[in-house]
């Protein structure tokens, strides 16, 4: 083996198995940061936003100028002329507000949802290029809340509460500003309440923080037990467990409803105390706004636009305080997608992949093998395992459960790296192999066969999917399925359910063989096609395997010896190793373990029939 593949050996085995973290740590707004890079794909809608927020913030803030002075020079001075003149002024500015501020929510709106759009996409490609340990260590409900219910929460920050903070700050430092204008002293007063009103915030945060990833992480475990039990209801119900799932799902749910109880009473304290604060700020600055209009140091005017300068900038410092709470979630659910992409997976990839021969032969080797999943506490599963698969040959892989046979199968596919040794499909290490060029050369049918949601035609044309429906129907015809076909009343364009619910048994094994021969794999894995189907399906389906095995190699795992009597060689495993070889009838002449289960598996079947 060479110094690479030792070392990617070592990677895979020495890290941790690859678990989503749990949610009772502390987080930062750090993850927040990471948006940015989405937002910076449309530079020209920000700065449109940007400039809209900007035009709405100054004419809000001329507003209480123009107060002052209609009150000064048009109410004092009893002055009709100029109140007249400074309303249809005021007027003005706010038609150019409600315009800004209109064009701005739809600016921001529509950025929020093509991020939102984006980072989805990403998340869910890169969720597919995740190797299989992740997945058997991962709850797919887990996976599917993030990709849900943490991308609605990102959704709602960035189309609206992130505009409004935006807004707030603008105001806030805008009429900060505007005061210190009106009048130094009184400025002077409101910047020593401002730390009144941030130390709240700033102590309140971490809190805030480690709640509201708390809340994310228990509304995914509740997604989780949902997609578990809805999709294994047929089992629910045979072993009579409504009500237990019922309990557990209030469990799950109450869990949920306590954490976002305790994230509404921290955010809700967060919001009164601030508000509290702000109330008893803008009574002292009227105050002294009082005593500075008798000591003749302002005008009544003047104290007006201080005040009104003065609300804008407490309730926009309270709006964003309301917004810190909005924050902490985002950056909890935040911190959750960005936890999905920074997972890398296991399988190392060459930077220069070597090519897969053209036209392919369909070899197979294995040269020393032996692997342990991580998921088992690595106990071996193979161990020293060697065989070879000529072209064309059909080689079936006996043994008890446990022995090895399914991960055979796995470890071709490159689904897991092995442990020590190597595997060569056409002579190439499948280490060294392009990954998508290695499984274009594997054509799988199993004995529960993954059928999807669409049509008969959508799920044999997923092998392919630019194959026309002339080469559908051909792949068809070929495993038998156009027969049952044509007693649909939408024929191929029937809909099938969810894992093919509408089907029978043997009418999913006949589709998935009709997926297998429009792929057109050179190597054909086969895994308890036939087993669990009765005679007749059992009949129709062993016809399309036969058609679908020739002029390929073909492996097959077999429980059933009478369905693999005429394979050109049987290997027997147990306990992960290669204990025998040979043909059916080699094998019960030598005697040993393939003959005990043949003479049980035949005298069985001639006990049957003579019933």
């Amino acid at each position: 083996m060479s110094d690479t593949h030792s070392t990617q050996t070592e990677t895979a085995t020495g890290q941790e198995l690859p678990r989503l973290k749990a949610g009772t740590r502390a987080t930062s707004l750090k993850p927040l940061r990471r948006l940015t890079a989405y937002l910076g794909r449309y530079p020209v809608r920000l700065a449109l936003t940007l400039a809209f927020l900007v035009i709405a913030a100054v004419a809000s803030l001329s507003i209480p100028y123009f107060a002052g002075n209609f009150i000064d020079e048009g109410f004092v001075t009893e002055n009709f002329d100029v109140v007249s003149s400074y309303a249809w002024l005021i007027i003005v500015i706010g038609a150019v507000m409600a315009v800004s501020a209109g064009a701005r929510f739809y600016l921001i709106s529509v950025i929020g949802e093509r991020v939102i759009a984006d980072l989805r996409q990403d998340v869910f490609r890169h969720l597919l290029t995740l190797d299989a340990t992740f997945y058997d260590v991962n709850r797919v409900g887990e996976l599917t809340s993030r990709l849900n219910a943490d991308v609605a929460v990102i959704r709602s920050a960035i189309g609206s509460s992130a505009s409004l903070a935006l807004r707030s700050l603008i105001l806030m430092l805008g009429a900060v500003a505007m005061m210190f204008w009106t009048n130094f002293q009184l400025a002077l007063g409101v910047i020593l309440v401002i730390p009144l009103i941030v130390i709240p915030l700033v102590l309140m945060g971490k809190r805030m923080r480690k709640v509201s990833r708390f809340t994310q992480d228990t509304l995914a475990d509740l997604s989780a037990m949902i997609t578990e039990t809805l999709s294994s209801v047929k089992t629910v119900k045979s072993f009579v467990q409504e009500e237990s799932q019922q309990q557990l799902f209030q469990s799950y749910s109450e869990t949920t409803y306590r954490a976002e109880l305790k994230r509404l009473l921290n955010r809700s304290f967060l919001i009164g105390v601030v508000m509290f604060v702000s109330m008893v700020a803008m009574v002292c600055l009227v105050w002294l706004g009082s005593q500075a209009v008798f000591a003749g140091m302002i005008t009544v005017g003047e104290v007006a636009q201080f005040a009104i300068y003065a609300v804008i900038a407490t309730s926009a410092l309270t709006n964003m305080s309301d917004l810190f709470g909005t924050l902490q979630q985002v950056s909890g659910a935040t911190e959750r997608l960005m936890e999905l992409l920074d997972t890398r997976s296991r399988l190392p990839l060459r930077t220069d992949p070597v090519l897969m021969p053209v036209p392919p032969q369909g070899r197979v080797a294995f040269d020393h093998v032996s692997f342990a999943y991580m998921t088992r506490d690595e106990a071996p599963i193979l161990s020293d395992l060697s065989f070879a698969v000529a072209p064309g040959e059909t080689v079936a892989l006996v043994g008890a459960s446990g022995a090895g046979k399914s991960t055979v199968f796995a470890l071709l596919q490159r689904f897991y790296d092995v442990g020590s040794g190597r595997i060569l499909v056409d002579g190439i290490d499948v280490r060294d192999a392009d990954m998508a060029d290695l499984r274009r050369r594997f054509a799988s049918v199993d004995q529960e066969p993954v059928i999807f949601a669409g049509s008969i035609a959508d799920n044999i044309r997923f092998a392919k999917p630019d194959a026309d429906m002339a080469d559908v129907r051909a792949a068809a015809d070929a495993a038998l399925v156009t027969g049952f076909v044509e007693d649909l009343p939408n024929g191929f364009d029937t809909m099938v359910g969810e894992r093919g619910v509408m089907l029978s048994g043997g009418q999913k094994q006949r589709v998935a063989i009709a997926r297998a021969l429009l792929k057109d794999a050179p190597i054909l894995l086969l895994d308890e096609a036939t087993s669990a189907l009765d005679a007749q399906s059992e009949h129709l389906v062993q016809k399309a395997l036969e058609r679908l095995m020739e002029g390929r190699t073909t492996l097959v795992i077999a429980h059933r010896l009478a369905t693999i009597r005429n394979a050109d060689r049987i290997l027997v495993l147990e306990k992960g190793c290669l204990i025998d070889q040979g043909t059916h009838d080699e094998l019960v002449r030598k005697g040993g373990r393939y003959a005990e289960l043949a003479k049980l598996q035949f005298r069985l079947t001639d006990a049957a029939v003579a019933e």
